[in-house]
């Protein structure tokens, strides 16, 4: 009988290990070559990796350039870990693309410095900038009718 327990107990930790090992190597698969150039991602950014919704990743040196630069820039903050944003993003991102408003994505999961640096204090947050400084700012989940006028004061062409 305890040799049954150490044989069933020998064999489930291999299982573990073996299944720790496969979810380990098809992450990796799965992140090589990400639009974050990061090594180790949080596994909800994983996650989203292949999800078209969360392409058009800005990465903070690039946003900060693009404000610095004065050209008008649209940043959506997001967490892919916020229900919120789950469950605003595939509204947003169609309703941004049927406007023509090139809307970047930080991912604030990722760059957890950037919630001071711009002063982000939920998500999701959209915020439009121009001249080197922020214009306007949309928080929360709104309906898209509010975010429709948002893009048209802001990000209209």
């Amino acid at each position: 009988m305890k040799k049954n327990m150490i044989i069933f107990a020998t064999v489930l930790v291999a299982l573990v290990v073996i299944l720790a090992f496969v979810v380990n190597y098809q992450n990796s698969q799965k992140s090589a070559d990400n639009p974050y150039e990061k090594d180790n991602l949080e596994q909800a950014t994983i996650d989203q990796l292949d999800d078209p919704d969360y392409g058009n990743q800005i990465l903070p040196d690039e946003l900060e350039e693009e404000v610095q630069s004065g050209d008008p820039v649209t940043v959506y903050f997001y967490s892919p870990e916020c229900q919120y944003c789950r469950e605003t993003t595939p509204d947003l991102v169609p309703l941004a693309q049927d406007m023509n408003v090139d809307m970047k994505k930080m991912n604030l999961l990722e760059f957890e410095s950037e919630w001071n640096k711009y002063s982000i204090e939920s998500t999701p947050t959209v915020v439009h900038y121009e001249d080197g400084e922020e214009q306007d700012r949309i928080v929360g989940a709104q309906s898209m009718e509010e975010f429709e006028s948002f893009f048209e004061e802001n990000a209209g062409e």
